[in-house]
């Protein structure tokens, strides 16, 4: 069976890890290991710094030369939309000729989707398209009627929740059969026990107890709802610092908010880091303050670490995988996440177990072995 994988990226997404753990648990889990191909397409050069991290058994296929990854504008939604029609137009020939030479039995594809679902007008009929659909779609009528136009050419349609796939049925795009719910692949459990073991040797966060939030610093990821929250309830909690994982454009608008607010010495912007766990094991809890998620990766990584989680009840998935194991605040709503830190506060540590319990056997719905499995059932 020849599975590819096209998902071009040119920022630190979620969906890169979902997708080298997928394309992993199809050579990790299947009985005919010998008899899998399973390549990703290098679009622009995303898959090169990864190389390290992808199982030497998966193919890597690049279609330029060139690595265009690092010109590429990407620090605005202008810019981003400028570089998704360079990827476009760069590809267009090449993603035809590489498809109807190498003939792959299906073509999962995670990004910039618009490309494959186009081509397929050319590819040849063995090759069949799986769309997956990375993140909370925003249903506008150019997608709408693109997915409606190219429906017969999808074979089938995968989402990471529940809510988007109830959101996909009641649009009527699909045929009903096509449509599965398709958990990502978050959790690599060798990957977890090599980096739980990592000490957090930060000396401006030693013997501190601090809160952690962790995403893309974008307007989605809502990190100025983090900061006024931490203002507010800094005077009456002064033994907490907030710790920022992550890098994007709205670093200076952060930096700059922080500075204003006179909490400079007690916030800090980490930046992008490789092991997450670490800061998750040592965290006091775990703040999710996002405005969308589908279905949210770190909350997943916090279950995993047994962290207290306080996240926002935003679409589409906080809700779904926490149910009634952790805190949710109502959705931007600075009062209701100060009420809810405080009401996890006052919560017995008896309960917190429980719920970590609880939710700790819920996220294996999240493991690779799970995705593979519901994944061949889908293919097949």
């Amino acid at each position: 069976m020849k599975t590819y994988y096209w998902s071009p990226f040119f920022t630190n997404i979620a969906t890169v890890s979902a997708v080298i753990n997928s394309a992993e648990s199809l050579i990790k889990y299947s009985k005919d290991k010998n008899e899998n191909e399973i390549t990703l397409i290098d679009a622009i050069g995303e898959w090169e710094k990864y190389k390290n991290q992808i199982n030497s058994k998966i193919q890597i296929i690049k279609l330029n030369k060139l690595n265009y990854i690092d010109f590429l504008p990407k620090n605005s939604f202008l810019k981003s939309r400028a570089s998704y029609l360079f990827i476009f137009l760069l590809n267009f020939f090449k993603l035809i000729s590489l498809i109807n030479k190498k003939k792959p039995d299906f073509l999962i594809v995670h990004l910039m989707t618009s490309l494959p679902i186009f081509l397929s007008l050319f590819f040849n009929k063995k090759t069949k398209i799986i769309l997956r659909i990375s993140g909370l779609p925003k249903l506008n009528f150019f997608r709408l009627f693109f997915w409606k136009f190219f429906s017969k050419n999808i074979y089938k349609i995968t989402c990471p929740t529940i809510s988007t796939y109830n959101q996909i049925i009641n649009k009527n795009i699909f045929d009903k059969k096509k449509i599965f719910v398709l958990r990502d692949p978050i959790i690599k459990i060798d990957e977890f026990l090599k980096k739980k073991k990592e000490n957090l040797n930060i000396e401006k966060l030693k013997n501190k107890k601090f809160i952690v939030g962790i995403g893309r610093l974008t307007k989605q990821k809502n990190f100025t709802l983090m900061i006024k929250f931490f203002k507010k309830i800094t005077n009456k909690y002064p033994q907490f610092h907030l710790v920022l994982i992550g890098d994007g454009e709205e670093k200076n608008i952060l930096k700059k908010m922080i500075i204003n607010l006179n909490i400079e010495e007690k916030v800090h912007i980490m930046g992008y880091q490789k092991n997450v766990y670490k800061f998750l094991l040592n965290s006091e809890c775990f703040i999710l303050s996002s405005l969308w998620e589908d279905p949210g990766f770190v909350i997943v990584e916090a279950a995993l670490t047994n962290t207290n989680i306080i996240s926002s009840k935003c679409p589409n998935g906080p809700e779904e995988i926490l149910q009634n194991e952790g805190f949710l605040f109502k959705n931007n709503n600075l009062n209701d996440l100060v009420d809810k830190f405080e009401k996890f506060l006052k919560t017995k540590e008896n309960i917190r177990y429980k719920n970590k319990v609880t939710l700790k056997k819920r996220i294996k719905q999240y493991t690779q072995l799970h995705h593979y499995k519901k994944l061949i059932q889908i293919i097949y």
